[in-house]
């Protein structure tokens, strides 16, 4: 599905229609009286993310409804939240917590270490869909030894923790139905949810920090770009946390009354092989493919002069970054040599599995056509988020997919052999883990870097492009994030001029 259990599957099941704002309620020092109208593409599937609740979850309500103790900025610096303080053992196998006073639920019940326990333990349950549930595993043990102390104990170094911490969100452990309700600790609370239309925010009297400077947020939904881009030009939404087509900018750009932002994206297109099963578990067919789809024309086809290629997994925006687009060089005839030296000279057929939101449709035409040039046939297969999930994600009934994944720093995926696309090569796996257990960001990031020029090696998966991250805004609005890092978009410092 469409990031849901990686933040990283994002769902586009949403409606056309657009809902006027509620009337402002309680919010007590915010600065603005009107609503702000915001327009995305991404409704929840539901509110938890631990459950399944998609890009559309994270967008809403991460840092907004719930806080961790941490939070990722905008600029992707990791900052203290809830945490007002922590301490490293020497060995760094235990961090110690001491929680921000005066912290309540919107329920009212005051925040303790319980809660941030339990709220741990259900991001890396058994059943849970969180994004990091896997980096997480390295927690060994959780210690509560009064109400603002959180210990937690490590198996082994984790550099990375903090950052990690950032994606859980922190719950009253006495809330219930969370797919449908909430009880967080963030400047909003929830004020409606009307599927297929609107999600609407309301500022909190009772928060214990900086009131957000709005009173109430709406997030309106809409099932194409098109219709997206009309709401903005008719002043129905004041902001589009990302625009998905670059014709919908030729209305905004030079426009007095818009801002057009383009902003850092960690969002890659990527095609993604089961290298589990023949032919993809050939490291020549899959650096065949690489070679043979126009990557350039591709992105141009679909994002004009936006976006960015790239060689692997890591956007520029991580510390490991490399430009390793030259390891997979666009040429066809190289391509029909590897493909005859892994015994396919005829090439071969399979089938890819397309999610039916864009723009993963016009993406597949695009590698068919390239593909079919060097031999090899390609049979498109669309399926809906839910059976991405089920079919490609969860059961990796697939040979070949396309999936948008957004999160930053996620190379390490590919040192899990278990995960969906099954690329499993042992110094990587290796690597990933001694990364981890680094003591300095230098160590880290030179392991990674390793990682990521291996993977590009092996062609692990196509990594197609960059996605541009674009908000566009009516002109007199002032305050809301431009990089949308892990599909999050604060709205409490948002306001008009």
């Amino acid at each position: 599905m469409k990031k849901t259990t990686l933040a990283i599957v994002a769902t586009a099941i949403a409606a056309t229609l657009v809902l006027a704002g509620c009337a402002p309620s309680n919010g007590g020092d915010a600065s603005t009286a009107k609503a702000i109208e915001v327009g995305s593409i991404y409704e929840p599937q539901n509110l938890d993310n631990t459950a399944g609740g998609g890009q559309g979850s994270v967008e809403a309500f991460n840092g907004n409804v719930y806080e961790g103790l941490f939070k990722l900025t905008d600029d992707g610096a990791v900052e203290p939240l809830l945490a007002a303080s922590n301490t490293v053992s020497e060995d760094g196998l235990t961090y110690t917590f001491t929680l921000v006073d005066g912290v309540k639920f919107h329920s009212g019940k005051a925040l303790t270490s319980a809660d941030v326990k339990a709220s741990i333990e259900r991001v890396t349950a058994e059943d849970s869909q969180s994004a990091r549930k896997s980096s997480l595993a390295v927690i060994s043990g959780i210690e509560t030894p009064d109400d603002k102390t959180v210990v937690i104990d490590l198996s082994s170094r984790s550099i990375s923790l903090p950052y990690l911490l950032s994606y859980v969100w922190i719950v009253n452990t006495e809330a219930k139905d969370l797919k449908t309700a909430e009880d967080g600790t963030g400047p909003y609370t929830l004020g409606s949810w009307k599927r297929g239309s609107s999600l609407s925010l309301e500022a909190w009297d009772g928060y214990w920090g900086e009131k957000a400077k709005n009173k109430e947020v709406v997030f309106n939904y809409f099932t194409d770009a098109t219709a997206l881009g009309n709401a903005l030009l008719t002043n129905q939404v004041d902001i589009v946390t990302s625009v998905q087509s670059p014709d919908a900018l030729t209305q905004f750009e030079n426009n007095p009354d818009f801002t057009v932002n383009d902003g850092k994206s960690t969002t890659k297109e990527v095609l993604a092989f089961n290298d589990r099963v023949a032919p993809f578990d050939n490291v020549d067919v899959r650096k065949a493919l690489y070679s043979a789809i126009d990557r350039k024309k591709l992105l141009n086809s679909i994002w004009g002069d936006y976006g960015t290629l790239i060689g692997s997994m890591v956007p520029p925006t991580d510390p490991w970054y490399e430009d390793l687009t030259g390891v997979n060089p666009y040429d066809t005839e190289l391509s029909k040599t590897l493909l005859a030296q892994a015994g396919y000279p005829n090439g071969f057929e399979f089938t890819l599995d397309t999610p039916t939101y864009d723009p993963h449709p016009a993406v597949a035409e695009f590698v068919k056509s390239e593909l079919a040039k060097v031999g090899v046939t390609v049979n498109i297969n669309p399926i809906s988020s839910d059976e991405w999930y089920t079919k490609v994600f969860k059961s990796q009934d697939f040979e070949a997919t396309l999936q948008e994944h957004v999160n930053d720093r996620d190379v390490v995926w590919y040192g899990n052999p278990d995960f969906y696309w099954g690329y499993n090569n042992p110094q990587v796996t290796q690597w990933v883990a001694e990364a981890e257990q680094s003591a300095t960001t230098d160590e880290q990031t030179a392991k990674l870097k390793l990682v990521n020029e291996q993977i590009a090696k092996d062609a692990a998966s196509l990594w197609l492009y960059l996605y541009p991250q674009i908000v566009v805004s009516a002109s007199d609005l002032t305050g809301y994030p431009v990089n949308g890092l892990n599909s999050q978009f604060y709205v409490y410092n948002i306001t008009t001029k």
